[in-house]
């Protein structure tokens, strides 16, 4: 018998908007809104939308081992990143795989976690397993999340907060917002400048609902979240990673700290070190995540096989839409990595057709993060 679908704090103010709800990892969640996906999609990228990803699970980590145990799993310089910024990383396994992304944020006494909602049942049991003496895991039920993303966002949230003015990318601070402690970073899931913002739950539908207030906000969905992200080139976990995927197939090789690596002070380490530290000084891997892009107007979606000008397979989409900034289709996918090169042709099966793609550099649209003036 399944089980039934949770709701965040913010349900009741989606159906009273006029959502369409969907499941989604557990969660009865809003797919899209009045305005459609495209519109809410474009609305992002020119002004301010404001997300529910209270599905999200939100974990403290406390005790002088936190970062040290921390980084006995993700190959991420966690020990040296400095309070009031936040970090990307991934847990991996054994074999090199990813089994999750998340965000590492020190705010000091602790540091806080923001784990995929698909994935944080088998990510707390991780956790908790690998506990050190002295350290606390935290499972944080009381708190909502909230994404106020675009151009806008900065101006919108700073009649609140004005100090969020002096944020720079990744930065994180612990403000009030209409009376209430908040954990606000400047950072999201859609290429533009924006903050993630952590309230209490109790407070959630009210800031919600000040946030509205503003002209340039609009509620987001789902599907605007997920063509967002991917002309922006981020991985969606479940899709463009999984376990059996390493970071360097995955080109994250980004995310993972020089001084984590083969040369670096902390070298290896974290589950799979041998595994990936390997792959990064061979840069021997048997597929490569690549962007590519239409020449026809047909959407290629996930699942959708490649092949070669010879009509031989040589890998797979793992995100497809159209992408309603830049008017073409755009896809992720894994390939043969003598396929991966900038402007290859390959062809993308879809109902029994053959469509030619080009391969293309990520982002497809540029990432606006706020890096400083």
């Amino acid at each position: 018998m399944s089980q039934p679908l949770l709701h965040t704090p913010l349900y009741a103010l989606h159906v009273d908007m006029g959502a369409k709800m969907v499941p989604f990892a557990g969660y009865e969640m809003p797919v899209q809104y009045a305005l459609g996906v495209k519109k809410e999609h474009l609305h992002c990228r020119a002004e301010a939308g404001l997300f529910d990803v209270s599905h999200m699970g939100q974990l403290r980590l406390r005790g002088e081992n936190a970062a040290k145990m921390l980084e006995m799993l993700v190959p991420v310089d966690i020990a040296d990143l400095p309070e009031g910024k936040q970090r990307y990383a991934f847990f991996t396994n054994e074999a090199g795989g990813i089994e999750d992304d998340l965000m590492v944020t020190n705010f000091g006494d602790h540091l806080f976690i923001v784990v995929n909602a698909a994935c944080k049942t088998q990510d707390i049991a991780h956790l908790q397993l690998h506990l050190q003496a002295g350290v606390e895991l935290e499972v944080i039920t009381d708190r909502a999340l909230l994404a106020l993303q675009g151009p806008k966002a900065v101006d919108v949230l700073a009649i609140l907060a004005p100090q969020v003015y002096d944020m720079v990318f990744m930065d994180a601070v612990r403000i009030e917002l209409l009376g209430q402690e908040c954990y606000v970073s400047r950072s999201g899931y859609t290429g533009e400048d924006g903050f993630e913002i952590s309230v209490p739950a109790s407070h959630a539908v009210t800031l919600a609902a000040t946030l509205l207030e503003d002209q340039h906000v609009e509620w987001i969905g789902l599907g605007a979240r997920d063509s967002l992200r991917l002309e922006c080139g981020l991985c969606l976990y479940g899709h463009d990673l999984d376990k059996t995927t390493t970071p360097i197939e995955a080109s994250l090789l980004w995310g993972i700290s020089p001084i984590r690596r083969t040369t670096g002070e902390r070298a290896g380490g974290f589950i799979g070190a041998d595994v990936i530290l390997s792959q990064i000084e061979t840069k021997a891997v048997d597929r490569k995540r690549i962007g590519l892009i239409g020449q026809t107007k047909a959407p290629v979606r996930e699942g959708s096989l490649l092949f070669n000008v010879d009509g031989e397979q040589v890998g797979v989409v793992t995100s497809g839409s159209f992408g309603p900034s830049v008017s073409i289709p755009v896809a992720m996918a894994y390939v043969t990595p003598r396929y991966s090169a900038i402007d290859t042709v390959l062809f993308a099966e879809v109902r029994g057709k053959r469509l030619p793609m080009t391969v293309a550099k990520m982002p497809f649209v540029p990432q606006r993060y706020f890096r400083g003036k």
